[in-house]
């Protein structure tokens, strides 16, 4: 099952997906809603009456110095990234427990959470704190079987930059995302380049997977050695 707030995005993705539609559900909901959860852990409880694993993905950005962020971005950054990510495991690991089988659950965190940077107040902040909500939630959900897991992805490259303007002022110095992407990962990672998504989808389906049955509460840096 899918969740976004993008309706059209997500009728896309499951048109792509090589699942017969009784295989599949998607639900449009803000992710730090929690009535629109209470309601899609009924569709989920319904449809397929357990779940098996779970991966707590979506997230938003916003820059700016801590002396100049207004509250409301503040709020807005915290709401999904850390709020949503909260909604996510509650839903998640209720459903896995009821289920009775047990199951693995990915975060996905951030470099930005255990590294320092200018004007990632908000981000940083929220990514740090879900880091340590998976470690909650894998001592909580190791009675039951359940892993829990946080990868932290340094620069991955996804729309996400897009929404920034230092990235768009990237862009048009260097004449593409492409080459900003480049650019940008020759400045701030040891091997000189950013992940793919497809890259990072592969890792968290390791720890999701019985390869890594064995492992909970851990943390997968990803970031070409940005932390270093």
């Amino acid at each position: 099952m899918l969740v976004d707030r993008d309706g059209a995005g997500l009728a896309a993705l499951a048109g792509r997906l090589p699942l017969p539609a009784e295989a599949l559900l998607t639900c449009v909901q803000d992710v730090s809603d929690p009535t629109a959860w209470a309601e899609t852990q009924a569709a989920i409880a319904g449809r397929f009456g357990r779940l098996d694993q779970v991966v707590a993905n979506a997230g938003i950005s916003d820059a700016g110095a801590i002396t100049e962020m207004t509250f409301a971005a503040w709020r807005r950054v915290l709401a999904v990234n850390l709020d949503g990510v909260f909604l996510t495991l509650q839903t998640g690991l209720r459903l896995i427990r009821a289920g009775g089988r047990g199951g693995a659950v990915v975060v996905v965190s951030s470099a930005s959470a255990i590294k320092a940077e200018p004007g990632v107040g908000a981000y940083g902040a929220s990514k740090a704190a879900v880091l340590q909500l998976a470690r909650v939630a894998a001592k909580e959900g190791a009675p039951d079987n359940i892993r829990v897991n946080a990868i932290l992805p340094g620069g991955v490259e996804t729309p996400i930059w897009r929404t920034m303007d230092f990235f768009q002022a990237l862009v048009a110095e260097h004449g593409s995302e492409r080459a900003a992407f480049d650019a940008m990962a020759a400045m701030a990672t040891p091997l000189g380049r950013y992940a793919s998504a497809a890259e990072i989808a592969g890792q968290i389906a390791f720890l999701l997977s019985d390869a890594a049955r064995s492992i909970t509460g851990a943390s997968l840096g990803v970031d070409g050695g940005y932390t270093l």
